[in-house]
């Protein structure tokens, strides 16, 4: 999935007031394309060369055109649930155009939209979304064993549910810096795009400072370690 094919389906898509028949994974397509591009990134020795600065100008503008047509598709979809839950007519095929997490939206967009209609005109006085703090905890009881039960348990506090260990997120290390000259826009190592001026103070990736400092456009700075 190129940037002119993703451009191409945003142009289509703005043109008509249905939404457009596309591809499934398009939006998948698109995430490894921008994975790719900063790929590239990454691999370009000097985040300040003409290289680097066309590759982060592409992958900024995949950002952008894939954030636009995620945007259009979703006022059409919020347009097609209102009509629904008006008991308006509204074209079936379009509802077939959906990508499955889009038509999911549109369920659950209308189905609120239902209940707030009941509750709102048809005077059906039940909340709309019960409260997580009013809710009773279900707490599921075993067979006596014989044992006591736990201490937490006497005390009534709802425990907390055991999870899986998130993953670590793996970043840089970083470098607290004086910016000594502007420059133009530059994307880290860090997958972030900065712009800065004279006189800023800013954090950046290491790689990136010592790329800078070697320039003479920013200066590193020592924090005093209170010994």
């Amino acid at each position: 999935m190129g940037f002119d094919d993703l451009r191409s389906i945003l142009l289509t898509e703005r043109e008509t007031g249905k939404l457009v028949q596309i591809s499934p994974d398009i939006f998948d397509r698109t995430h490894v394309e921008i994975a790719a591009l900063l790929k590239k990134v990454y691999a370009v020795e000097d985040p300040l060369s003409d290289e680097a600065r066309a590759l982060i100008e592409e992958t900024i503008a995949m950002k952008e055109t894939m954030h636009e047509l995620f945007s259009i598709r979703s006022r059409k979809i919020l347009a097609l649930a209102l009509m629904h839950a008006e008991g308006n007519y509204y074209d079936r095929e379009e509802v077939k155009r959906m990508l499955p997490a889009e038509h999911g939206m549109f369920d659950q967009v209308a189905a609120g939209l239902l209940e707030c209609q009941d509750t709102l005109l048809h005077n059906a006085k039940q909340p709309l979304v019960p409260s997580p703090k009013a809710a009773p905890a279900v707490i599921e009881v075993a067979e006596d064993d014989g044992e006591a039960p736990d201490e937490e348990y006497l005390s009534g506090e709802e425990q907390p549910v055991s999870q899986s260990p998130a993953a670590p997120t793996l970043t840089p290390p970083y470098l607290l810096v004086r910016v000594i000259e502007g420059m133009d826009t530059f994307m880290g190592v860090d997958g972030r795009i900065y712009g800065l001026a004279k006189g800023d103070i800013a954090t950046l990736p290491e790689r990136n400072a010592s790329v800078l400092s070697d320039r003479n456009l920013v200066c590193p700075i020592s924090l005093p370690t209170g010994k």
